[in-house]
C-alpha cells in the first residue's frame, strides 16, 4: 500500500483576494475549480510553476462570516525558492514577511487569512 500526498485545505474570507497573494507571491495558479450548484462554496485548486502533484486547496464558504480561528497557528506549508535572496527581496516588498530564522536561513510569509507559509532555499 502507497500513499501520495494530494492537496493541503486553507479555508479562506476572500477568495479573490488570496488567489491574487498565492499568485503574486508564490506564483500559485488555478488548475482546478469546483463550484456548489447552489453557490454555497468554491474550492479552487493551486499548483506550483514546476508542476509538483502536491495541490493547495482554497475553499471560500458563502456564509461564513469571521476570521477563521488558527488557534497557536503552528502548522504551515514550506516552499523551496531557487532564488531565496530575490525570493525575499519580493516578500519584504509585499509586507508579507511576519518571523525570520536568519541562523536558520528560512522565513516565513503571512497570507491574508493569516496562515504561514514556510519559505526556504532549495537544497543543493
Amino acid at each position: 500500500m502507497t500513499f501520495t500526498f494530494a492537496h493541503n485545505n486553507f479555508n479562506v474570507r476572500d477568495l479573490d483576494k488570496s488567489l491574487a497573494f498565492y499568485k503574486e507571491a508564490l506564483d500559485l495558479t488555478e488548475v482546478r475549480r469546483m463550484t456548489a450548484e447552489d453557490g454555497s462554496f468554491i474550492i479552487v485548486y493551486l499548483g506550483d510553476a514546476a508542476g509538483s502533484r502536491h495541490w493547495l486547496e482554497l475553499t471560500w464558504l458563502r456564509n461564513w462570516d469571521r476570521p477563521y480561528n488558527l488557534g497557536d497557528n503552528e502548522f504551515h506549508l514550506a516552499f523551496t525558492v531557487d532564488n531565496y535572496e530575490a525570493a525575499h527581496a519580493h516578500h519584504k516588498e509585499m509586507g508579507c514577511i511576519c518571523f525570520e530564522n536568519p541562523a536558520m536561513g528560512i522565513y516565513f510569509i503571512t497570507d491574508p487569512d493569516g496562515y504561514w507559509l514556510e519559505i526556504l532555499p532549495a537544497r543543493k
